[in-house]
């Protein structure tokens, strides 16, 4: 795979400037980006056809530019992804006795 490529899932929120048009209206091929798969719902919809119009709550996967893909995404509608840090239960640490080298 060519760098800066890869498949990513595009989520279509309620307000979107992507809801009500049409897969070619959003200009996705013009970005380098292919639509390979259409979730909606529970109904999966492969290759999905240029005149499919999008609904609030779509997925789309696409492969194609990452960053093309990115700037697909509202910036407030964007989650970081920070991991949950918690404090380890103290029979974690040397659940079995074992002795700890320091």
């Amino acid at each position: 795979m060519s760098k800066g490529y890869g498949v990513t899932e595009v989520y279509v929120p309620e307000g979107s400037k992507f809801v009500g048009r049409t897969i070619a209206e959003i200009r996705a091929d013009e970005h380098d980006i292919n639509v390979l798969t259409l979730y909606r719902g529970a109904k999966v919809i492969p290759n999905p056809k240029p005149q499919r119009i999008l609904e609030p709550n779509d997925k789309l996967l696409c492969f194609g530019k990452l960053e093309a893909m990115r700037g697909m995404v509202p910036a407030k509608t964007r989650r970081r992804r920070q991991p949950d840090i918690g404090n380890l239960p103290a029979d974690a640490v040397n659940p079995q006795g074992l002795e700890t080298v320091e």
